[in-house]
């Protein structure tokens, strides 16, 4: 029998899920609810009973729980997580680390979808149209109206939510080139690497953005690679607010080199109401909330016990990181 240790802020309807879906394990719920995998929660002692540490566990307590054979994180990211030392140690000892992907590849490849569906039919406009002037400007917004039709996107990142979000590109038959630091060779889309990412940038139509926060990413999408992108073009970000320079971001909204951009992470977040962002000509924010949906909590749960059941089993775990 294992012991499982959570501090992941599970509603009541979900515990009670996990309490008999875990069965015949040992539960244990922290008195120290995690925010966030970005905010450090506080260190709670009762993880070092834990073999298996659901939601956000601190990794430098982690580390020092000699029982703890996994971690399994309620988030796609893993920032904390992501440094050489604790992966070094962590790996070393046998342990596992996995991640949420499965459950946020859907949502946030829709949400990516939701937004280059607004920018190609023109509903920020259309909807600052019936806020302000009520005008009825036909011959205008359908000129400035695109098709999808043989445009070219540009995906910074293909991991699980890149992958989905290539599948549902497909049927609209559009160009896809997905930038890879390593890649696998059996894409269906064409992968690059980053030596290769100027000459994509030239011709894309739309640039998506979900790297992830690591120090190989911070200020990945800078001013050289804003000003490489072809004129017009349009910029996404669902990875990490991080990844982006902003200032050059503004620089690049302002000057009209970028057609427009959709954001739903920034640095900081919350974002300062008088953050330049806000106002920024053409950039439409919303608030990290691409992975969210009705049933997320449900999935989160139902994502862990079958990972739980292949754990009992010794199979491979799914979304493993370490």
């Amino acid at each position: 029998m294992f012991t499982i240790w959570t501090n992941a802020k599970f509603p009541e309807a979900v515990r009670a899920e996990l309490i008999e879906g875990v069965k015949p394990h040992r539960l244990i719920f922290s008195a120290q609810l995690a925010v966030s995998n970005l905010v450090k929660a506080e260190a709670d002692p009762s993880l070092q009973e834990a073999d298996i540490a659901l939601g956000q566990p601190d990794p430098e307590l982690a580390l020092q729980c000699p029982k703890l054979r996994w971690i399994h994180l309620t988030t796609a990211g893993y920032t904390r997580y992501d440094g050489a030392a604790f992966r070094q140690s962590f790996g070393e000892r046998g342990s596992v680390l996995t991640n949420s992907s499965l459950v946020y590849d859907e949502p946030c490849a829709e949400h990516v979808m939701a937004f280059i569906f607004a920018q190609a039919r023109q509903l920020p406009q259309s909807l600052d149209t019936q806020r302000t002037s009520r005008a009825w400007p036909t011959h205008e917004r359908r000129a400035a109206t695109r098709l999808l039709l043989g445009q070219h996107v540009v995906l910074l990142g293909f991991g699980a939510i890149g992958q989905r979000l290539a599948e549902m590109l497909s049927p609209f038959r559009v160009k896809v080139t997905a930038v890879r630091r390593r890649p696998a060779g059996n894409e269906n889309v064409t992968v690059i690497t980053e030596d290769q990412l100027a000459e994509a940038l030239a011709t894309a139509d739309h640039v998506v953005n979900i790297l992830p926060d690591n120090p190989a990413t911070v200020g990945f999408v800078n001013a050289d690679r804003l000003n490489a992108m072809k004129p017009g073009a349009v910029f996404y970000n669902v990875g990490r607010g991080t990844t982006v320079d902003e200032e050059a971001l503004l620089a690049a909204l302002h000057s009209g080199r970028l057609g427009a951009a959709y954001l739903d992470v920034t640095d900081p977040e919350p974002l300062p109401p008088e953050h330049p962002l806000w106002s920024a000509p053409n950039c439409y924010i919303t608030p990290h909330a691409a992975g969210g949906h009705h049933d997320e909590w449900h999935r989160l749960a139902a994502h862990f016990l079958t990972n739980l059941r292949r754990f009992e089993k010794g199979e491979a775990l799914l979304d493993r990181v370490i």
